[in-house]
């Protein structure tokens, strides 16, 4: 399953990094992706952990656009 979370705060290659490095440490993450330019996060996972990466992100000073 793959989906998009559209994210605040993402201004550059690092603030990506900080991003991947945080959600592949999830078990059920198997590969994510940071677009810095649009702020979208694209996660491979299943749907069921969407709720469990929104709350690390918003952890990390990302939350999710509303």
């Amino acid at each position: 399953m793959h989906y998009e979370i559209s994210a605040q705060n993402i201004k550059c290659g690092g603030c990506a990094s900080t991003i991947i490095e945080n959600l592949n440490k999830l078990d059920a993450v198997s590969d994510c992706q940071v677009d810095v330019e649009t702020g979208v996060v694209s996660v491979s996972a299943d749907e069921s952990s969407r709720e469990e990466v929104t709350q690390l992100l918003e952890k990390l000073g990302y939350p999710e656009n509303s």
